[in-house]
């Protein structure tokens, strides 16, 4: 008898479409988990690290401010110091930087980091 060549074909279709299914099942249950974080009913272990400003510059932040606040697709940080406009950036954003990626809580002390940033 010959070897099927198409049996290690079919074996890894099964194998991957099973993946695909459960998958599919383990994000279904992650939609309900998301929808309640989304609520605000769970903390989600990204924003239970945005206690201090500067972890929340670093998960929001980083990416187009830079990594030493000279900026990048968005401004440098450094040398601003008008408290009211900082803070209307943050809450309200301007051009492409969205506004609510603070939480409202941590507003102010984000203002007070950026504003003694050097």
């Amino acid at each position: 008898m010959k070897n099927n060549a198409v049996m290690p074909y079919i074996v890894i279709m099964v194998l991957g479409l099973t993946l695909v299914f459960f998958l599919s099942i383990k994000g279904i249950g992650d939609a309900d988990k998301m929808a309640k974080e989304k609520e605000g009913n769970e903390k989600t272990e990204e924003t239970a690290n945005n206690d201090k400003p500067e972890d929340i510059y670093k998960n929001q932040c980083l990416s187009c401010h830079g990594g030493n606040y000279e900026g990048g697709a968005g401004p440098a940080l450094v040398g601003l110091k008008d408290k009211e406009l900082i803070k209307d950036r943050i809450v309200n954003g301007k051009g492409i930087m969205p506004g609510g990626l603070v939480p409202e809580d941590k507003v102010d002390e984000m203002v007070e980091f950026i504003a003694g940033l050097e």
